[in-house]
């Protein structure tokens, strides 16, 4: 089944949010927007629609039940008691049934209600793979035609990933080989050991007009 890479996400604490998006936004030398809140997992977010269908969000819990009861939020507050940083990454597929057959779980719906009133909707899967072992990725299917990427133009794209953690990892748990999703990105895989056995996304180099920038 083909998977593209469709968003990659940094978390941050509420408190940090906004100095977390001005700071990001300034090195790359381009505005984040405004997600909004996901109701269903306690958390909210700003977005940086980039080239190729991908985009960045910043994420951050709130103060609400879900964030602590739902796996989504429970791992965006983790990652934002350790000090906040990259945190996964989402492969888009057109349809997620297969996906739930071979690993044995159903995926659930989220929306995010923008503040001009509009919502997205989508299927997510595979939080708690990512739970467990921050290199795998979570799998989503939008339910609505909007895409985030398209909410603002971009001359800017991903074009580089570092990551702490092993190809064929992550080719078991796709299903298939990473190299579809990531065919417009360069990966560099890098050995948990060298991280004290820490997996997860190390780096992000995004190709901006003016040059590359690498937001670590």
């Amino acid at each position: 089944m083909p998977f593209r890479l469709d968003h990659i996400s940094y978390a941050t604490s509420h408190d940090q949010l906004v100095d977390v998006v001005q700071r990001l936004g300034s090195r790359i030398g381009s505005a984040f927007i405004d997600g909004g809140i996901h109701p269903r997992f306690g958390t909210r977010n700003f977005i940086l629609p980039l080239k190729n269908n991908h985009y960045i969000e910043v994420v951050c819990p709130l103060d609400h039940p879900a964030a602590e009861e739902s796996p989504f939020g429970r791992v965006v507050s983790r990652r934002a008691k350790e000090g906040g940083g990259w945190m996964s990454w989402a492969v888009a597929t057109k349809d997620i049934a297969p996906i739930e057959t071979r690993l044995g779980r159903n995926s659930v719906v989220g929306s995010r209600k923008r503040p001009d009133g509009s919502e997205l909707k989508w299927k997510q899967l595979g939080v708690l793979g990512t739970m467990q072992d921050s290199q795998l990725p979570f799998f989503i299917e939008w339910m609505t035609t909007e895409h985030p990427s398209e909410d603002a133009y971009s001359k800017s794209l991903i074009s580089k990933i570092e990551l702490s953690g092993d190809e064929n990892t992550i080719e078991k748990w796709l299903g298939t080989s990473p190299k579809s999703a990531f065919k417009d990105v360069e990966v560099n895989y890098r050995n948990p050991i060298e991280f004290d056995g820490e997996s997860g996304i190390l780096s992000v180099t995004i190709t901006t007009p003016t040059g590359q920038v690498i937001l670590d």
